[in-house]
């Protein structure tokens, strides 16, 4: 794990923003399509942990972006070029633009300078979507990428992330997949390479550290 000075440095309230992936009702809510990994999120301690996160970076100023997976009614312009999209279109529960599906799940919290992003394709939260050029309008070159699924959504993300220019950072207990010893091993010989890998408690105590002066 990273030491606490280099981590400190790496999140300035200024210049990080607190990504939450897929954290929606139709993926790890009650009602989920994906039950098992609803439930290694719940269960297991990640969602809960993203809401605690969610809760400081509110508190410290620092930017929350949420993005979320979600279809057209009509699936036009979805992707179907890879076996994952086909088998999530016969999913009981469908990430339909509008229903509670798509909403941010509980325990998380939304607050009003939130930025929500939406996809209609694709596997990441930042290829094709507003997610980067925000950001950037916002000054991030730290990202906390938090969220479903270690298996697909969140190595999109931190790879992305990093190709952009941004420095990643992970807190491996805030990410769930399945099965969960695939989530560790996918932090340890994966995401460990390309981003920091903290703990939950280790990236609180720099977002809830008091605030720097602001430069005049």
């Amino acid at each position: 794990m990273p030491a606490y000075a280099e981590l400190s440095e790496l999140l300035d309230p200024r210049t990080t923003a607190l990504l939450t992936v897929e954290c929606q009702e139709g993926v790890v809510g009650a009602d989920s399509a994906l039950p098992e990994l609803a439930e290694q999120a719940r269960e297991g301690g990640a969602l809960a942990n993203v809401a605690r996160l969610v809760a400081a970076a509110h508190a410290g100023g620092v930017q929350v972006v949420h993005a979320i997976a979600e279809r057209r009614p009509d699936g036009r312009g979805a992707s179907r070029n890879a076996p994952l999209f086909r088998a999530v279109q016969r999913l009981p529960v469908q990430q339909v633009s509008g229903t509670p599906a798509v909403r941010v799940a509980a325990p998380i919290e939304v607050a009003e300078e939130d930025l929500v992003v939406r996809r209609l394709h694709g596997l990441s939260p930042l290829q094709g979507t507003d997610a980067d050029p925000l950001l950037r309008n916002l000054g991030c070159r730290t990202l906390i990428v938090t969220g479903v699924s270690a298996n697909v959504a969140v190595p999109n993300a931190v790879f992305d992330a990093v190709n952009r220019g941004y420095t990643a950072v992970v807190p491996a207990d805030a990410i769930a997949g399945v099965p969960s010893d695939y989530t560790r091993a996918v932090i340890r010989h994966t995401l460990a390479w390309v981003a920091t890998v903290a703990t939950t408690d280790e990236v609180l105590t720099c977002l809830e550290r008091p605030r720097r002066l602001k430069r005049g």
